[in-house]
Parts: C-alpha cells; structure tokens; sequence
C-alpha cells in the first residue's frame, strides 16, 4: 500500500465550500462579465472574504463548464 495521502497535502490545496449566497453573487457577476480584472477580482475577494486565488480559481472553473455547454 502506498502511502500518497502525507505528500499531497503539501501542493493540493483544501477544496473550497462556497456558501449557496456566495455562489449566487459569483453566478451573478459570471452572468455579466466572463472574463475579471484583476483589480476586479480583488474587489470581488475582499467582498465576499474570500482570497483572490479562489475567486480566481472558481471563474476558471466556471468558464470551462461554460464553454463545455456551448459546444
């Protein structure tokens, strides 16, 4: 047996749980804009106490899903 689970906690972050009003406002501002500034994104960390890269990350996320459907 390998014992994988003592290296990855170091590089993989913990996986965010968005509350369903964070994902509401983030769907929102996904609705309006694809694609953040940065100084946009940081507004949008500072406004829901979220850090930049989750902001970052879930919009990446998104658009990728997004994408996926227009196809």
């Amino acid at each position: 047996s390998s014992n994988h689970k003592y290296h990855s906690s170091k590089s993989r972050r913990k996986r965010t749980a968005f509350t369903s009003s964070q994902l509401k406002y983030l769907e929102e501002k996904f609705q309006e804009k694809k694609y953040l500034t940065i100084s946009e994104r940081n507004e949008l960390a500072k406004s829901m106490y979220l850090s930049d890269t989750q902001v970052k990350t879930w919009f990446q996320n998104r658009r990728t899903k997004w994408k996926k459907q227009m196809a």
